[in-house]
């Protein structure tokens, strides 16, 4: 009689258990800025819980394009730059990191460069952003090197462009005497 009493106590305290789960609403939870910071404060402080987040992350199309724009942001910014120049090792890595995503896959290839002419296109609309630009192309000799590949093959391209633009030259020098 006393096992079967402790049996059916053990199987009542089991039931009890198991009928009190948690009622965990991350919704609720993250609509407390003091528990979002936390949350966000325990994911970035284990390196293993963040890789698992971006993991996570990468699986989502939205979450991937957050990701693939802040680490344009990213690359953009001063303290990027600053970083680069302190860790040219960093800076070679990334470069050749690049250049072989590009190589596997030219679709990505294609993204990047019509990103890259949507900017272009955004900054020489207006004098700011074609000054910025000259200046960052005369700091920076890989974009010189494609600045005159990309001269070179348009010149070649268009033959009309290349005497207009000697025109344009030849009259500047005329106009300085």
């Amino acid at each position: 009689m006393k096992t079967k009493t402790t049996v059916l106590i053990a199987i009542t305290f089991i039931g009890t258990l198991v009928s009190c789960k948690s009622t965990f609403n991350a919704t609720e939870t993250l609509r407390v800025e003091e528990n979002r910071n936390a949350i966000y404060q325990e994911i970035i402080s284990n390196p293993v819980q963040f890789t698992n987040f971006i993991s996570e992350a990468r699986k989502n199309e939205e979450a991937k394009k957050i990701l693939m724009k802040g680490h344009m942001e990213q690359m953009e910014s001063e303290n990027m730059k600053m970083m680069m120049e302190k860790n040219p090792d960093m800076k070679e890595k990334m470069q050749s990191h690049m250049k072989k995503m590009m190589d596997k896959n030219p679709e990505m290839m294609q993204k990047m460069q019509k990103m890259q002419s949507k900017m272009l296109e955004k900054m020489m609309e207006n004098e700011k952003g074609r000054k910025m630009l000259m200046e960052k192309i005369h700091n920076n000799e890989m974009m010189k090197k494609e600045m005159k590949k990309r001269m070179k093959k348009m010149m070649d391209e268009n033959p009309d462009m290349m005497e207009k633009m000697m025109q344009k030259k030849k009259k500047k020098m005329e106009d300085k005497k």
